[in-house]
């Protein structure tokens, strides 16, 4: 299998300032690479500068500069490279497929903060110490740089990320050949509804509170934004005022506590799932198409108005189901699984609230769900929480997949 180990970095102070000129120059090296495919577009549309043109140039440009670009990694320069071919790639797909494009964008200093090391060795070393418990990472201009390893890590070192979050660095290795470790059977299986009034439920009752992190700071974070908002958007990290970069700092460290808080909410609940399950079932949900916006619909007696479309209250539970994270605990979730030799069935997630999950009915209908969390047959009189209807309805359909399968 293979798997991230996330490790925080405790760098000195003039490592700090290596590891920021490292992102500098490697995000000016994209954004130059960027300048160069607008302006050969530019000059015709008929000219394409592919990866493999900007990566022969590399040579040539860190032997001009070998106190700037010259100074890091070469690899790390064409993880680079590559990074903004893929985003190139993705907008042509896009294109092609009749959706919103995205054109690539220049890299501000706050948008660019993960560089990559395709190969171990290979301008970063992972050097792990098992006699002192000691672990460095080292970097190609920075130095060996003390790691926090909170747990061991397993498998074959295959790529390394140095990244930053807020005023932490952290180091991410990509292993592969990591050993499963699997759990021993319980003989139970699950379905689970992700909910926003609770964060999930199970088909054998059992309610999983909502923690609701974005909203509990919700009143410090529009405060911090306001104080953001008050400066200019468009001035220059180095030209900015102390005050400037403090207001930023401030929304920068709300926003990453509700990051980690959440995430760690997510392990946690993943974690026991998998310990008391062998077969776990959701809903397979469109989570993108859940958190759109609703179209604008123009009033046809007054061309310069429009309708109301709900967009106030969608709005507010888009950003409940944003904050859930339900794709991120998805994910989680299926990591964990497949580390502990569990299953994890994604099906379909259609009315699931709207049918009577008594085997003898299966009446489906709208008029079933009475209200948010009731639910009543309208043919049967089968009367239970809407959530747990969902969860055992879950559970059925994985229960047919299997069967199928099998």
């Amino acid at each position: 299998m293979r798997r991230s180990f996330k490790f925080l970095l405790r760098p000195t102070s003039k490592q700090k300032q290596g590891l920021l000129a490292m992102l500098n120059d490697h995000r000016a090296l994209y954004n130059a690479a960027l300048q160069e495919r607008r302006d050969a577009y530019a000059h015709s549309s008929q000219t394409r500068i592919r990866y493999g043109d900007q990566s022969g140039q590399l040579r040539e440009i860190r032997s001009l500069a070998p106190e700037g670009q010259g100074r890091w990694s070469f690899s790390s320069q064409q993880a680079t490279l590559r990074r903004l071919d893929k985003a190139f790639a993705a907008f042509f797909r896009r294109v092609k497929a009749g959706q919103t494009p995205g054109y690539p964008r220049f890299k501000g200093a706050g948008r660019f903060d993960t560089v990559t090391f395709p190969k171990d060795g290979d301008g970063c070393r992972w050097d792990p110490t098992p006699e002192t418990h000691q672990t460095r990472v080292r970097l190609q201009g920075v130095g060996h740089i003390r790691v926090h390893r909170h747990r061991p890590v397993q498998g074959r070192v295959k790529t390394i990320e140095v990244k930053r979050e807020g005023k932490r660095w952290f180091v991410v290795l990509s292993c592969d050949d990591v050993p499963a470790a699997p759990l021993p059977e319980t003989g139970r299986e699950v379905g689970i509804d992700l909910g926003v009034a609770r964060f999930l439920t199970t088909s054998d009752g059992q309610h999983v509170a909502n923690p609701r992190h974005a909203q509990r700071v919700q009143k410090d974070l529009a405060e911090a934004q306001r104080a953001l908002d008050a400066f200019p958007m468009r001035i220059p990290a180095r030209k900015r005022s102390k005050k400037h970069r403090a207001a930023q700092a401030r929304v920068t460290k709300l926003n990453g506590k509700v990051q980690r808080q959440r995430r760690d909410y997510h392990h946690k609940t993943a974690l026991a799932l998998v310990r008391d399950y062998d077969v776990i079932a959701h809903e397979d949900l469109n989570i993108a198409g859940m958190t759109k916006a609703p179209v604008a619909k123009p009033d046809p007696d007054h061309p310069d108005q429009h309708l109301p479309n709900g967009a106030s209250a969608k709005a507010g539970l888009n950003r409940s189901v944003l904050d859930a994270g339900w794709g991120q605990f998805l994910t989680i979730l299926a990591g964990k699984a497949e580390s502990a030799g569990r299953r994890v069935i994604a099906v379909d997630a259609r009315n699931t609230s709207r049918t009577c999950p008594q085997p003898e009915c299966g009446h489906v209908a709208k008029d079933n769900r009475v209200t948010q969390a009731g639910f009543v047959c309208q043919r049967c009189g089968y009367t239970a929480n809407a959530d747990v209807v969902g969860a055992r309805n879950v559970r059925s359909r994985a229960g047919l997949a299997l069967c199928a399968a099998a």
